[in-house]
């Protein structure tokens, strides 16, 4: 019976004598990102400003390999830009969009579809093999 008595009596003054463990942290203590230098602010030059800007540019693609027919052309001076732009739709028409856009008239576009006199082929998709049969044995 004594030996309970001592057993216990030990248990009781090591709870009592025991603090709390502080948590090791597993990383590092300053901070992840240092802190950003202060850079100096760049000045913005304004002598580049074109209160009246113009210009012009166009493209055109004719690819027989793939089909692929399109074109764009656009002109600005000032605030007043004009253009069309034209492509092959997949039922085989043209789509021709003019437009215009001022600060007067908003953007305005005027659409039109002609047909094509050139019939594209179709290609012959053939479906997929489905897969092999396997056995185990």
């Amino acid at each position: 019976m004594a030996i309970k008595f001592i057993i216990l009596a030990a248990a009781v003054l090591a709870i009592c004598r025991c603090s709390a463990i502080p948590a090791v942290q597993a990383g590092p203590t300053g901070p992840a990102i240092p802190a950003p230098l202060a850079l100096p602010i760049a000045a913005v030059d304004v002598t580049g400003y074109d209160p009246h800007p113009q210009y012009s540019y166009a493209y055109d693609v004719q690819d027989s390999l793939t089909g692929d027919a399109k074109s764009q052309h656009e002109t600005r001076n000032g605030d007043v830009v004009s253009g069309s732009y034209s492509l092959i739709e997949a039922d085989g028409t043209r789509r021709i969009v003019e437009y215009t856009a001022d600060p007067v008239n908003g953007f305005n576009a005027v659409v039109r579809r002609e047909p094509i006199a050139v019939v594209k082929p179709v290609v012959q998709v053939t479906p997929p093999l489905p897969p092999p049969l396997i056995y185990h044995s």
